[in-house]
C-alpha cells in the first residue's frame, strides 16, 4: 500500500508527476442538509438561544408552526452544472491537469444522473453520500461509481434501510456495494461527531461499527473542510484499519475541494482500482492551510448570499431552507413569511458585512497565524491481528 500527502503551496512540481486529479464529495442543490446542528448550537451559545426562542414565538404567533430543526433542511446554493463547473475549473485551469470529478448528495443521485446529458460532464460517476444511523451516531459513507443501470435500486435499497436501520442488513448491503469491482464505499469524516453525542460516545459507535464493516472499506476520507488535528487522527485511524485516505472536500458552497486526489488513471473505474489497491496520493490545495473555522463561516456566507442571476424561487437563502407547514408539507420559508424577521435581516446583514474586503483581509489576519502544517508522507497501514484494537 503506497499513500502520500503533498501540499500544492511546498511542491508545484507534483502537477508535472500527475496526468489527472479527482475531486470527491461535493454537494449541489439536489442535496438535503439538516438543520439540527442549530439546536446543538444553541445549547451552547446564549445569543442564540435566546434568538431562537423569540423566533419560534414568532413563528407559533403568525403561523402556528413550531420550529423543529430535525425536520427542517436547506439547499446548498449551487446547481449541478455550477458545482461541477467550480471543481473543473479549479483542476483545469488552475492546474492544468485533467479532472474527474464525482459529485455526492446526501442520499440521492440526481445530480450526476442530471449531468451525464451535458456533454462536458457525461463520464461522470453515479455517486452519493449516504447517512447510516448507527447506534446513537450518524454516519456518512461516500458511495462512488454505482453501476448507471442499478443505481436507482441500490440507492433505494439504502433509503429502506435509513428509514428502518437493522445491522444485519446494513453488513449485507455494504458487503454486497463492496463486491462490485467498479464502485468505491469510502468512510467520510470518520471521526465528525454529527449529532453531538460526545467524544467518547462517538468513537465508541465507530469501533463498533468497524468490527463487523471495516473489510467493506476502501479508504477513509480526509476532510477538506475538517480540521488538520481531526485529519491527523483520521490518519492513525486509517493505519490502524489497514486503509489508505483519501481527499474528500465536502464542498457545500462556492469554493472549490481543498483536497483532491492526484493519479494517473485514465478512467474513473480505474482511479477505484487503483485505491482498491491501497494506493492514494492526496493533494492540498492552497486554501487548506487557512483557518477551518474562517472558511466554514465563508462557506455559511454562501450559503445565505443572494444569487440574483439564479432562477426564480432559488435566489434568496429563504427560498433554499425547507421546514415543514402547519399541515407537515415541506415548504421553503419564503412562503411562510412576506419577509424573514427583524432579528433574522439583522443578524444575516452583520454576518454579510464580512464579505467587504477590508472587513474579510482582517479576519484572515486574525486567525492565520502562518503555522506551517508538517509534512507528512504516509506509511502503509497494517490490518489489525485478531483482537487487536484500533487507536481510536
Amino acid at each position: 500500500m503506497r499513500n502520500q500527502l503533498t501540499y500544492l503551496w511546498e511542491d508545484r512540481s507534483i502537477t508535472s508527476q500527475f496526468t489527472t486529479a479527482v475531486s470527491l464529495h461535493g454537494h449541489t442543490n439536489r442535496s438535503r442538509e439538516s438543520l439540527y446542528f442549530i439546536g446543538e448550537y444553541a445549547g451552547r451559545y446564549a445569543p442564540l438561544r435566546h434568538g431562537l426562542a423569540h423566533l419560534d414565538r414568532w413563528s407559533q404567533k403568525a403561523s402556528s408552526i413550531k420550529l423543529d430543526f430535525w425536520k427542517g433542511y436547506w439547499t446548498p446554493p449551487l446547481a449541478p452544472l455550477e458545482a461541477f463547473t467550480v471543481e473543473r475549473k479549479q483542476i483545469e485551469d488552475g492546474l492544468g491537469m485533467q479532472s474527474m470529478i464525482s459529485l455526492t448528495d446526501h442520499d440521492n443521485i440526481e445530480a450526476p444522473l442530471l449531468l451525464r446529458v451535458v456533454p462536458e460532464a457525461r463520464r461522470i460517476p453515479v455517486s452519493l453520500e449516504w447517512s447510516v444511523h448507527f447506534a446513537d451516531t450518524v454516519l456518512h459513507l461516500g458511495v462512488h461509481n454505482l453501476p448507471t443501470g442499478e443505481a436507482e435500486m441500490w440507492v433505494k435499497r439504502m433509503a429502506a434501510y435509513t428509514a428502518e436501520p437493522r445491522p444485519n442488513e446494513l453488513w449485507e448491503l455494504l458487503s454486497a456495494l463492496a463486491r462490485i469491482p467498479q464502485v468505491l464505499l469510502v468512510f467520510n469524516h470518520p471521526l465528525w461527531d454529527l449529532p453531538n453525542i460526545g467524544k467518547a460516545n462517538h468513537n465508541r459507535a465507530i469501533r463498533d461499527f468497524l468490527q463487523y464493516s471495516n473489510t467493506f472499506f476502501h479508504a477513509f476520507e480526509l476532510g477538506g473542510l475538517r480540521s488538520w488535528k481531526e485529519n491527523k487522527d483520521v490518519i492513525e485511524l486509517a493505519k490502524a484499519y489497514g486503509h489508505p485516505v483519501i481527499a474528500g472536500g465536502d464542498r457545500h458552497g462556492c469554493e472549490p475541494s481543498a483536497l483532491l486526489n492526484v493519479t494517473n488513471a485514465t478512467s474513473f473505474s480505474d482511479f477505484v482500482e487503483e485505491v482498491r489497491c491501497g494506493h492514494s496520493h492526496v493533494l492540498a490545495m492552497p486554501q487548506y492551510a487557512d483557518c477551518t473555522p474562517l472558511r466554514v463561516f465563508h462557506g455559511l456566507l454562501d450559503v445565505i448570499r443572494t444569487y440574483p442571476d439564479h432562477p426564480l424561487g432559488s435566489r434568496n437563502w429563504d427560498e433554499r431552507v425547507y421546514h415543514p407547514d402547519k399541515d407537515g408539507v415541506d415548504r421553503p420559508l419564503a412562503m411562510m413569511w412576506q419577509r424573514p424577521p427583524t432579528f433574522l435581516r439583522y443578524l444575516f446583514g452583520i454576518l454579510q458585512a464580512a464579505e467587504a474586503e477590508p472587513v474579510r483581509g482582517t479576519l484572515n489576519k486574525a486567525f492565520n497565524h502562518g503555522t506551517p502544517l508538517p509534512r507528512l508522507e504516509l506509511e502503509a497501514g497494517l490490518k489489525l491481528e485478531e483482537g487487536q484494537e484500533a487507536a481510536l
